[in-house]
Parts: C-alpha cells; structure tokens; sequence
C-alpha cells in the first residue's frame, strides 16, 4: 500500500480537486455536491445537456471551497491528486435532514461531523487508499472540534460490490476503523458513528 499526503481541499488546492474529479465531475457530473443540494437543484445540474451538464453542480463546490468552507481532503501522490473524501459538519449537507433513510435522529445534537463520500479513480481502488482517507477524516473532524463522526456506508455482507454503489464506504471499512454501525430506526439503513471526544 502506498502511503499518501493527505490534505484540506482550501482554495489554493481547487485547481488540484477539479483535475482530479475530470470532465465528468467524479460521479456522473456530481461533483460531490449531491448531500449539500436539494434535490431538484442537483437533478436539473445533472439533466442539462453537454457541456452545461453538471456546471453548477461543479460551481456549488468551487464556491464552497473558494469561499475556505473545506468541502473534504485531497489525497496526492508524488504531488498529483489521487483521491477525495468528503467530510464536514453535518448541517453542511441539507439533503441528510430532507432524507427519509438517512435523517438524523436528534438533529440538534451538537458537534456532529458526518463523512459522506469517497472517490478514487478507477487504477487507485482496492489499494487501501480508501482507508487511509478515513482515517485522515477522523483526525481532520477531530482537529476541527468534532465530536462525532456519521457515515453512511453500504453492507456489502464482506463481498465486493460495484464502486459506483459503495462511495460511501462500507460498513466492513468503518467497522474496521472502530465505529459503531447501527441501523437507522426508520430505514434500517446502517449508519456507523465514532465518538471523537467525550463529554
């Protein structure tokens, strides 16, 4: 395994995080805003024709960045981008509170981080890389005051599933790290936390 830098995406490293995310904005012109806008703004981004096709999408996050919201961490290799893990205060991302699978349990629970998406490109999966973000997430959440860290992975039961079904983790990968996944009390869907800090 390779061991990577990993770094704040801040507004000097925006040049970095759209050559990494490419034409196609990572997921299907999602530029990883999917979690931070409702839905009928990210859908009417994705639907547009070429070349708008995801154009705001990609906006919303270079407004985030520029403006130093740290939208997540830039894993670089050699100096050149190589892997992408979002992670931020929970009421950063509108749509986990308009989720029925995912809306938080007590919304007003104080110093919630939740990490939401990874994405590495295809040479760059199944290497560790994906560890290795998670990790710099949990102390990057901690640094930043966290005190607890929310994910939302797939149950793939051990077996391997499709990337583009698993960006946000699985439950074996935080499990390993040292969270709890439990499912949510409406969806059943897991949801893995870590406390940070004690009270």
């Amino acid at each position: 395994m390779t061991i990577v830098a990993i770094e704040p995406a801040t507004p000097d490293r925006w040049p970095d995080l759209e050559r990494l995310f490419g034409p196609t904005g990572a997921y299907g012109h999602c530029w990883c805003v999917y979690f931070r806008r409702r839905a009928k703004d990210f859908t009417a981004s994705i639907s547009c024709a070429p070349p708008e096709r995801g154009a705001t999408n990609r906006e919303a996050l270079r407004r985030i960045t520029l403006d130093g919201a740290v939208p997540g961490l830039i894993a670089y290799d050699g100096g050149e981008p190589c892997g992408w893990v979002s992670v931020a205060p929970r009421e950063d991302f509108i749509r986990l509170s308009r989720s029925r699978s995912l809306r938080p349990v007590d919304p007003n629970e104080p110093g919630v981080w939740s990490l939401v998406c990874f994405w590495l490109p295809p040479r760059r999966r199944r290497k560790g890389l994906g560890s290795q973000l998670l990790d710099a997430a949990i102390e990057h959440a901690r640094a930043k005051g966290g005190r607890v860290l929310e994910a939302y992975p797939v149950d793939t039961a051990g077996g391997r599933a499709p990337s583009a079904e698993v960006y946000t983790g699985t439950v074996r990968m935080f499990q390993k790290a040292g969270f709890t996944c439990a499912p949510h009390p409406v969806s059943e869907r897991p949801i893995a936390r870590l406390t940070l800090k004690d009270d």
